[in-house]
């Protein structure tokens, strides 16, 4: 695979990724009557606007290159989060685990050094 193909797959699952987080955000800031409804349902009803604003904070850090990492974590632990809620609940796991396979996807073709060591490292611990 060339590298404008695998910088224009990387761009499209950083933005999906990031996109789908963005959106849920922004719908839980708005208060609409199925995304309260859900959430009251699951217990976190208070906390519906500060949990729309860290999805929209921890989207913004993953996109911007320096803090890319500080942002995977934050979402992967946000997105365990949220499937542990969905399994206390009986509910499916698909939503939060297909938003979070999209964003381990998009770190893996953004920096492979955060789930791979790089050679130096292995170098390193001998």
């Amino acid at each position: 695979m060339n590298t404008k193909t695998k910088q224009i797959i990387t761009v499209i699952f950083t933005v999906i990724a990031s996109g789908m987080t963005i959106l849920s955000g922004i719908m839980k800031l708005m208060g609409g009557n199925e995304v309260v409804d859900g959430l009251t349902k699951a217990g976190v009803g208070p906390y519906i606007p500060v949990l729309g604003i860290m999805e929209i904070t921890f989207a913004a850090l993953f996109i911007y290159p320096k803090t890319m990492k500080l942002g995977f974590i934050l979402l992967s632990c946000y997105f365990a989060g949220a499937m542990a809620t969905d399994l206390s609940h009986d509910k499916p796991l698909a939503n939060a685990g297909m938003v979070l396979v999209l964003v381990w996807i998009a770190a893996f073709l953004r920096d492979k050094s955060i789930f791979l060591p790089t050679t130096t490292s292995l170098r390193e611990q001998v």
